[in-house]
This record gives structure tokens, C-alpha cells and sequence, in this order.
């Protein structure tokens, strides 16, 4: 199962500290032996855009749109250069070894494991629907091609190698990889919002990683190392006077992650920054930041702080039940006529969503003997992102023709009627209702993963939040099946019916995959549990 193999990259190394050496590929040799099978997805999304940013260079204005064809080619292309990785043991490079001459994978900084695969293919399949669901609105909203398509593809290559990074510093470095192309990402809106948008995620995010940064120098000090395994053993032997320093290096660590998760408190920035950016931008932070954040959150606390495993889970206990009730008040203020819009209200839902996800994580800290904690994670974070893609395409849809506000969406059943269904059924998925059964099967696997771990309290919480949370999802659903507005001009559902070629593929993409998942949802567990890899 996914937690019993990442536990298999714990501390292998013996003493207070683990010395490391030039990494070689056989001893007594000095020339570094690279697995590029290994890193082939994320090495392929960065040639993707590095092509692109050179492409651009000579393409005639009017034939831009092939940039767009060839982001969503190179996403496509690292997502089967998951394939070979898969159904064989998890493979290594750029490591390093030890005094006593073993190496292992606790020596190395980059591991194509079970959990990595699992949270690539969430990153760079999110990455692709989001490439579509971008292809009309960089046309639309004429948006500079190049550079958002360079950006695009940047931040995906941060973002999927994250999950396989297994040291502080290339954590540290995929992190802001991943960061710094999707502030400027924000930015290229043209209406004045995205730059405020784009401010505001900036400082607030530079800030969570200064923050982080000091920790991982006190893990440091404390563990004499950066590689994960070897941090946990650091920690264990470490001296008495420096167990005040490892606990708060552990503390500050992991707030940049929680940062990426939108956890709460690190949850301000998520409304402004939605509502700011483009929307296809704020789908691909929704899922695939996200993604990022939550891997190198499961990484950090469940390999290098093990030896805190139960004060952390107590901790994201904590944090899983605070975020998800702060997210779904936050959503249940919103008020459901033209002054509020529907991206807001998919922000609050996205912060209370991080609540649920978190919560599987927090039971790894109590080792259950059940659902597999991790597995569960992942799972969840599957159907989510699947799921949100799609009701972020919707919204993209009706936006063409009318606002987002949640009020614009009245009547759309009787405008466009298959657009409507996929919406609701998206909806209903969130909510956990049928038939929308992949979102009440993931609810239930994350409900049991605390159940199994004695966190009976946070359970119950996560109970009434998802009753509460049914109170606007549901509200917005029925908006759809409500009489059209009677200003609706002639002619305009007939307009609105010939959607851009990028938006359809998002819509039939996203709702065939949650479709099958809800008649075979044991696929997900499957995938997520190391049935299929």
C-alpha cells in the first residue's frame, strides 16, 4: 500500500548524524549515474517550455494557437512517460552515500516511487484539463501567448517534481518552481484585478516561504542533514538541548506547505487571488497547487518528523477540522445574486475541500491499521481534482455569454441543457450526494481513515461540515433548474451552444472520468493504493 512504501524510505542511516559524500553511481567512482527514465515527466514538461518559449520567438502572430497545441502535446507526453515507471520496484537518482558505504533510497534526492507517480499523474493530468480549458481564454482575453504557455508548463514541471523530491532543498526549490510562474500567471489578466490578485498571493506566499526556509535551517542544525530519511533519524538522536530547535524547525517547515494547501490560517489569499486571476488559472491553482503543497506536506511529516508523528497529527487534526469549517462558513456567506461570483464561492469550497483532504494525513499520524492514511489522500485528491476541473470548465462556459456570478447560472438547464447536468452532477460530487457516488465514495474513505485512526471528534466535525457544506451546493443546483430569466435575449442558446473546441473537451474530459469513477469508484483506491502500479 502507498503509506507501508513510503515508509520503506524511512531512516536507514545509524548515529546522531549522517555524513554524506559525493553522490556516485558506483563506489569508488565519481561521475554521477542519472536515471532520466526516472525524471522523464518532469524533464519532458520542461523541455515543453522551453520549446515553447523558443517557438514563440518566430511564429507569425496568427499562428500562435499552436502554442496552446503544443503545451497540451508536452503535458501529454510526460503523462505517458509515466507508464514505464509503473508496475515494478520504485527507481532512484541523484543520490548520495553514506560513511558506512550503503546506499538505499533514504540517500536520494529524487524517488519515482508509488506516491510519486500517483501525485504526478494528479499534477500533470490537472496541468492538461487546465491547457484546454486556457486554449479560448488566452484568445479571448487576449492574453500573451508565449508567455503564458511558458508559465503554464514551469509551474507544472515545479509542481510534478515535488512528490518525488526527497530532500529539504530540492523540496524547497519544486515549491517555488511551482510558485513563482503562477504569480505571474495571475498577473496577466488585463482588468486591473489580476495585479492586486497577483500582490497579494506574492507577499503572502514569499512570506510563508521565508518562514519555511528558517525551519528547514533549524532541522538542520538539528538533524545534520537534508535528506529525509536521514532527518528523521537525526531527530530521534538528537541532543536533549536541541530538541526545542528540531520542534520548532518542524513547526516552520511545514507552514509553506500548509500555505500551498490553503490551510487555515494560510487560507486569506485564496478568495482575492480566484476571483483575480484568469479563470483557467485559478482551476489549475485549485487542483494542481494544491497537489503540490499536499505531497510535500505528506513527505515532510510522515518521513523526516516520524519522530513527531503524534504531536503533527494531533496538529492536522486540528488544522484539518478548523480549515474545512472555515471554508464552508466562508462559502455559506456568500450570497447567491449578481454581487457575489461563482469562482468565490469554488475558492471558499477549495478551503474547505483542503480541510477533508487534510484529514488522512492526520491519521497517518496514529499509524491506523486500516484504510491506508496515505492512500486515502491520494484518492481524495483525485476525485476532487477531476471534479473541480470540471465545474471551473462550466463556469469558463457560461462566462462567455453571461457573468459568473452564481445568479447568471438560473435557467441554464433551459439555455444548454447537457452543460447544466454536468454541472449539477459535478455539484453533487463535491457534495457527496448521488449520483454523484466517486465524491460519497471518497468522503466515506477519508471518514473511515479517521475512524480507524480513534479520531472519533474530527469525524464528527467532518460529519457536519459536509451536511453543511449540501446547503450551498445545493442551492446552487437548484439555481440551474430554475425558470430562465425572462430577459433572455433571442437567439443567445442557440449561440451558446458552439463552445470552443478546448472548453468541450474540458466538459467531456472531466465528466466522462467522473461518470466512470461513480459506477467503478474501487478504480480510484486502485490507483491510489498501488493495485495498478
Amino acid at each position: 500500500m502507498l503509506g507501508a512504501q513510503i515508509a520503506a524510505l524511512g531512516p536507514h542511516s545509524t548515529g546522531q548524524h549522517t555524513v554524506t559524500s559525493l553522490a556516485v553511481a558506483n563506489p569508488g567512482s565519481l561521475i554521477q549515474s542519472v536515471d532520466w527514465v526516472a525524471i522523464a515527466p518532469p524533464l519532458i514538461a520542461a523541455v515543453a517550455a522551453l520549446a515553447v518559449l523558443v517557438t514563440d520567438l518566430f511564429l507569425a502572430e496568427r499562428h500562435r494557437k499552436w502554442l496552446g497545441r503544443l503545451t497540451a502535446a508536452g503535458l501529454a507526453l510526460a503523462l505517458i512517460a509515466l507508464l514505464p515507471l509503473t508496475g515494478g520496484s520504485p527507481r532512484a537518482t541523484f543520490c548520495v552515500q553514506n560513511v558506512a558505504g550503503a546506499t538505499d533510497n533514504a540517500g536520494c534526492s529524487y524517488v519515482a516511487d508509488h506516491f510519486a507517480l500517483v501525485f504526478q499523474l494528479l499534477v500533470l493530468g490537472g496541468a492538461l484539463i487546465a491547457a484546454l480549458l486556457s486554449a479560448h481564454t488566452v484568445e479571448d482575453e487576449k492574453l500573451p501567448g508565449g508567455e503564458y504557455w511558458f508559465l503554464l508548463l514551469s509551474s507544472a514541471t515545479g509542481a510534478a517534481l515535488l512528490p518525488a523530491s526527497r530532500d529539504l532543498a530540492t523540496m524547497v526549490i519544486a515549491l517555488e518552481v511551482a510558485s513563482l510562474p503562477a504569480f505571474a500567471l495571475v498577473a496577466l489578466r488585463r482588468d486591473g484585478r489580476g495585479a492586486e490578485a497577483a500582490l497579494k498571493f506574492f507577499v503572502s506566499s514569499v512570506t510563508a516561504t521565508a518562514v519555511m526556509l528558517l525551519g528547514i535551517g533549524f532541522v538542520y542544525a538539528a538533524s545534520g542533514s537534508l535528506h529525509l530519511g536521514a532527518v528523521a533519524q537525526g531527530l530521534e538522536h538528537a541532543p536533549g538541548q536541541l530538541k526545542p530547535l528540531a520542534e520548532a524547525g518542524a513547526v516552520l517547515t511545514l507552514v509553506g506547505f500548509a500555505f500551498k494547501v490553503a490551510a487555515v490560517p494560510f487560507h486569506f489569499w485564496v478568495p482575492d487571488t480566484y476571483t483575480g486571476a484568469p479563470l483557467p488559472v485559478a482551476g489549475y491553482l485549485s487542483v494542481v497547487g494544491k497537489a503540490a503543497g499536499l505531497s510535500g506536506l505528506a513527505l515532510a511529516t510522515t518521513i523526516a518528523f516520524r519522530p513527531y508523528a503524534h504531536t503533527w497529527g494531533l496538529a492536522l487534526a486540528v488544522l484539518a477540522a478548523v480549515t474545512m469549517t472555515v471554508g464552508n462558513v466562508g462559502a455559506l456567506r456568500q450570497r447567491f445574486d449578481t454581487r457575489y461570483s461563482a469562482v468565490r464561492l469554488l475558492a471558499w469550497s477549495s478551503v474547505g475541500q483542503a480541510g477533508y483532504l487534510l484529514v488522512p494525513l492526520a491519521a497517518a499520524g496514529y499509524a491506523p491499521t486500516g484504510v491506508d492514511p496515505l492512500g486515502a489522500t491520494a484518492a481524495y485528491a483525485l476525485i476532487y481534482g477531476v471534479v473541480n476541473l470540471g465545474a471551473f470548465g462550466v463556469v469558463a462556459a457560461v462566462g462567455r455569454r453571461a457573468g459568473t456570478s452564481v445568479d447568471d447560472f438560473r435557467g441554464l438547464f433551459a439555455r444548454r441543457r447537457w452543460t447544466a447536468l454536468a454541472l449539477a452532477f459535478f455539484l453533487l460530487c463535491l457534495a457527496g450526494l448521488p449520483p454523484g457516488v466517486i465524491g460519497l465514495f471518497g468522503k466515506v474513505v477519508v471518514f473511515r481513515a479517521a475512524v480507524d485512526a480513534g479520531l472519533g471528534w474530527l469525524a464528527v466535525v467532518m460529519a457536519v461540515n459536509v451536511v453543511v457544506a449540501l446547503y450551498y451546493y445545493l442551492l446552487w443546483t437548484a439555481r440551474l433548474f430554475a425558470p430562465a430569466p425572462d430577459t433572455e435575449p433571442v437567439g443567445e442558446a442557440e449561440a451558446e451552444r458552439r463552445l470552443p473546441a478546448g472548453l468541450t473537451a474540458t466538459l467531456g474530459l472531466t465528466a466522462s472520468v467522473a461518470v466512470v469513477l461513480s459506477f467503478a469508484p474501487q478504480l480510484v483506491l486502485q490507483v491510489a493504493g498501488g493495485s495498478l502500479f
